[in-house]
């Protein structure tokens, strides 16, 4: 009985230990993971990759080595063993350094090679045991496919076979990780068709930003290549290529495709509707409007060019303010029609008309050298005046300047309202005379000497030069 009691006791205190708190009860710390050095060239001679792993737990590390394996995307791999490196060998010690070498052979494949060790374990000293995952080493470089992972190439080729670019995205049989798939997964298939492009970067995407997408044609009568792009020349079927050329770090990596091409895409021809004048007294109101027909079925719905006369949804139009409005309409392109060319539909909501006043003085002398213009409109809006008669006249605000004798044409405009509609008046100022004449003196020299000439004309006389 006193046995089964002990034996109790125990159990509850390996029980309160298990289930120790995450505050008392901690995986040992992987510090860092490296591997020395990270890029090599098999074809030289067989190398050492220097390999240490620190690990860290307040209690102490049990392992004494770690399982380091180094594969390569075919399975491919190497395995040895590192070992710690105090002696002797300190189990209560809080912080591990684990070091060894692996020799990597002359024959070996080139390619990212991914390094990867066994789990590390507490000490038991304090009182649990808890093991870590396998353990991977963290981002090293920025090369995309080889971030963590040792770079083995041959006479300097990595040749590094990887995914540089998936889709496409039409392809509904597969799956992609697109990084954006908003964009990718939105857009509809290709439009293989005689007279249309295909550019394969709208449908898959790079995911080495260095590289680029190119493409090759082996059907170069029904399509060709510009390098980057496809042209659908005739009809039938055209297979081509979707690649990224091999560089010193990536393999060629080539995808092939082959469609039909149908015959070319036509524009449609659009029946649009006559729309009547409108009354300046609808101001607000919506009138209902035919709409044409787009070539594979539906309507087409217009845009407003001229927002503040008139604005358009759907099948109606509303006035807002008099003038002219301008309605176009234009069918989308699909997979068998060119979108349209724009049709423009215009309609005028006619304004109330207004007067203006304008009679300036039939002549003007020159020697004024200004005359001051007044207009008046029905309406009592502001008049702005302008005239077409350069260099006879000139006008600035309400001002004319006589600038020689002629017939000055001079236009007074009210621009009117959205109920007004806008009106102007010409009238014609003949501005005689002439100015009186300007003295002007130069200074002559001839040598030493100099004189001075006064005149509307001065000139130096002979033997004297005009002082610059």
């Amino acid at each position: 009985m006193k046995f089964t009691k002990v034996l109790i006791v125990l159990m509850m205190i390996i029980s309160l230990l298990n289930a120790a708190p995450a505050s008392a009860a901690q995986l040992p710390l992987i510090k860092s993971f490296k591997f020395t050095p990270g890029d090599i060239d098999t074809s030289r001679s067989e190398t050492k990759v220097q390999i240490e792993i620190i690990a860290t737990h307040p209690n102490g590390i049990e392992n004494t080595f770690i399982q380091v394996e180094l594969t390569n995307s075919k399975n491919s791999s190497l395995a040895v063993q590192i070992y710690r490196t105090e002696s002797p060998v300190n189990y209560a010690l809080s912080e591990v350094t684990f070091r060894g070498d692996l020799l990597i052979p002359r024959d070996l494949t080139a390619g990212v090679y991914e390094f990867s060790a066994s789990p590390i374990r507490n000490s038991y000293a304090a009182g649990y045991q808890y093991q870590t995952s396998k353990i991977y080493p963290s981002k090293i470089r920025s090369l995309v496919g080889g971030e963590t992972g040792l770079l083995v190439r041959n006479n300097g080729s990595l040749n590094l076979i990887y995914e540089t670019f998936i889709g496409p995205s039409y392809d509904s049989l597969r799956t992609f990780n697109f990084t954006d798939t908003n964009k990718y997964n939105s857009l509809n298939t290709p439009i293989w068709r005689v007279g249309d492009i295909f550019d394969p970067i709208k449908y898959f995407e790079l995911k080495v930003p260095e590289l680029s997408l190119k493409t090759s044609s082996q059907t170069p009568l029904t399509c060709s290549s510009s390098g980057t792009t496809m042209s659908f020349l005739s009809e039938g079927t055209c297979s081509f290529s979707i690649f990224t050329n091999g560089t010193k770090e990536y393999a060629e990596r080539t995808i092939t495709q082959s469609v039909l091409v149908k015959s070319k895409r036509i524009k449609p021809q659009l029946v649009v509707p006559v729309i009547a004048n409108q009354k300046i007294q609808d101001l607000g109101k919506s009138i209902q409007i035919n709409l044409p027909l787009a070539p594979d079925g539906g309507f087409i719905f217009p845009q407003s060019a001229t927002p503040d006369i008139c604005s358009a949804s759907g099948l109606f139009v509303r006035l807002e303010s008099g003038g002219k409005c301008t309605l176009t309409f234009q069918s989308k392109e699909s997979a068998d029609f060119l979108a349209s060319d724009p049709y423009e539909v215009s309609f005028d909501v006619t304004r109330n008309p207004q007067t203006i006043s304008f009679t300036p003085p039939a002549t003007a002398n020159l020697s004024a050298k200004s005359l001051a213009l007044t207009a008046t409109a029905s309406s009592a809006g502001a008049i702005t005046f302008e005239t077409t008669s350069t260099g006879i006249c000139s006008i600035t605000g309400a001002n004319l300047n006589l600038l020689k004798s002629g017939n000055c044409s001079i236009t007074a405009t009210q621009a009117g309202t959205s109920t007004l509609a806008p009106i102007s008046a010409t009238s014609t100022v003949m501005i005689t005379g002439s100015l009186a004449p300007v003295n002007k003196t130069i200074t002559c020299v001839m040598g030493k000497k100099s004189k001075k000439v006064s005149g509307t004309n001065p000139k130096c006389s002979k033997g004297y030069k005009l002082k610059k």
